[in-house]
């Protein structure tokens, strides 16, 4: 009798990030280099695909994580059922024109420049002259009261700091100490999740999840602008660009990944605390770990769907796939994989959501090893900070309301590893005998442990970013970037005019203060590239079609004898013809 031949599980591969929290120093370069890369163009002044919070605070846009206003994310309906928390087909067809649960623009903030010219032209005066705040999206002048990092440093915590969203499930009395003792900065983009709830949301059928990377992007040709992306994503990552009428959102820097280069905020950041790399996964499995009845476990079920890239039946499954070699190697060497499954360190952002995201976080050990400091006694101490972690329970609180859906157990767990490589690195640091002890203590070997530490604080760049570059083999499934979005340029694919649903939706768009002085120079200018003074060039814009501007015409062949040209002949000889 023949034997039954083994079933195979399909295998897909996923790109993603873990961002070390630790080592997140609040600069803000992720946010510039990628505001300066992706969003520097009209429509999308308000807009940062990355942005860094700081915590406690209200995020960005203002109370995001408020589901039970802005009812984003899935939820588990009375028959164990994912459901959409904003609604099923009916419900976006009866609001599909009058979205309510759409963040406004002052839940974002209303971006503003200068008027700078003011300072730099004004004339000798008795009072120094003041570069008004400009919006720009008016152009009119506008009061500043809010920001996308408002809370920066805690610094509106006085005034806003009650309206944290996950501080209003920890007693009142706790909020004062909490503020006094912790604060943290939290980076995100857009989590390209393995369950994402913003493609299940889009009447259009715009946002899709590539299979071969699972990057999760928005095809500008299909996008129609109904916005229910936007009220669908509980991170609130996906924008809508105001000029064109089209939905945007973070494309993990798709054309560099697909080279092998990481994202432009891991590229630029100062603190190095960004790693990116490949997890190999069971998409069957997804919806099972979605579906997960309690919240608090869903952390671990997700970790559950993720495959052991050494285990050879995992490599066969996934070569049956269709699985590159090179990808299935990299997926080995990932530190992605290393931080989340081998030494379980990075947690999930809000699980509860039941996305499944893929940008997962370390939690920061410095307020503890901060409070131990304080009090005189020894901050590299085992037992110490131990200590400092069991009673240190209003942070882990707040922290496991982030990443665990309220269970401390892995966050104290993350904490105490940690904790552990703390002081087992500071003895061979000092010349000591390591003590095998600690990393005993938390579940984990020397050599282990010293790996961990070399990746989390000597990593290089080349096992920080383990990134596989695509095959020719995949190109009819990966999108140029001038045909998929457009992201780089104005009046690119997809931008349908200035219909109801094309370009500003169908009303002017006020032009930056910045840029309209920009724009009326080069219109008028004889030359956009050369000086004013050399006029070799003709600009039509300002030509009113008569006489004939210097330039407009090629110039006389010179003289073929040795005489002097006479340039006043040459005047005559042109106004005669």
């Amino acid at each position: 009798m023949p034997r039954r031949a083994q079933t195979r599980r399909r295998v897909m591969a996923q790109t993603a990030m873990v961002m070390n929290l630790d080592k997140c120093i609040g600069c803000h370069t992720c946010s510039v280099t990628c505001k300066q890369a992706w969003t520097n163009r009209p429509g999308v002044e308000y807009v940062w695909f990355n942005n860094v919070e700081t915590r406690p605070g209200q995020g960005y846009p203002r109370r995001y994580e408020d589901q039970e206003k802005w009812r984003g994310g899935w939820e588990l309906n009375k028959r164990g059922r994912l459901t959409l928390k904003a609604g099923g087909r009916v419900s976006k067809l009866l609001n599909i024109f009058s979205n309510p649960r759409l963040p406004a623009l002052d839940d974002y903030y209303e971006p503003w420049t200068y008027d700078y010219e003011t300072l730099t032209n004004a004339p000798l005066q008795e009072h120094t002259p003041v570069a008004r705040p400009k919006s720009l999206i008016t152009g009119k002048d506008i009061n500043i009261t809010w920001s996308a990092n408002w809370d920066d440093d805690l610094g509106g915590s006085p005034d806003h700091g009650d309206k944290d969203v996950i501080l209003a499930n920890i007693a009142d009395q706790v909020k004062l100490e909490f503020e006094q003792t912790f604060m943290f900065y939290l980076p995100r983009i857009c989590e390209h999740c393995l369950n994402p709830s913003c493609v299940a949301s889009c009447p259009s059928g715009a946002i899709y999840k590539r299979t071969e990377d699972g990057i999760v992007l928005v095809d500008q040709d299909r996008c129609r602008g109904w916005r229910m992306c936007v009220s669908g994503c509980p991170y609130k990552k996906i924008y809508f660009n105001h000029r064109t009428g089209k939905a945007e959102k973070c494309t993990f820097c798709y054309p560099r990944v697909e080279v092998g280069l990481p994202t432009v905020c891991a590229e630029t950041c100062v603190g190095r605390l960004r790693y990116i790399g490949l997890v190999l996964y069971d998409p069957d499995q997804v919806l099972q770990a979605a579906t997960t009845p309690k919240d608090t476990d869903l952390y671990e079920a997700q970790r559950a769907v993720f495959l052991d890239p050494d285990d050879p039946r995992v490599i066969a499954d996934a070569e049956h796939s269709g699985i590159p070699r090179d990808w299935i190697q990299a997926a080995q060497r990932s530190p992605v994989h290393a931080l989340i499954n081998t030494y379980r360190v990075a947690l999930p952002l809000h699980p509860e959501y039941r996305t499944l995201p893929m940008v997962w976080y370390i939690p920061p050990l410095s307020p503890v090893v901060d409070q131990v400091r304080t009090t005189g006694y020894d901050a590299e101490d085992r037992g110490n900070l131990f200590a400092a972690v069991e009673a240190l329970r209003i942070p882990i609180d707040y922290l496991a309301q982030l990443f665990t859906a309220g269970d401390p157990a892995p966050v104290d767990a993350v904490l105490r590893r940690l904790a552990a490589m703390r002081s087992y690195m500071r003895d061979i640091n000092l010349g000591r005998e390591p003590d095998p002890a600690i990393p005993a203590s938390v579940g984990m070997g020397e050599e282990q442990m010293y790996d961990m530490y070399r990746l989390l604080a000597l990593a290089k760049y080349d096992e920080r970013y383990v990134i596989p570059p695509a095959h020719a083999e995949q190109a009819h499934s990966l999108e140029e970037l001038a045909t998929e979005c457009s992201l780089d340029y104005e009046d690119g694919p997809g931008m349908g005019g200035s219909g109801p649903f094309g370009d500003a939706s169908g009303t002017p768009t006020p032009i930056a203060v910045e840029n309209y002085r920009l724009l009326r120079e080069r219109q008028t200018a004889d030359t956009p590239a050369t000086p004013h003074a050399e006029t070799t060039r003709v600009n039509l814009l300002n030509w009113d079609g008569k006489g004939h501007p210097p330039g407009l015409f090629p110039t006389s062949a010179p003289p073929t004898d040795n005489t002097e040209p006479n340039p006043e002949k040459s005047r005559r000889d042109d106004r005669d013809r």
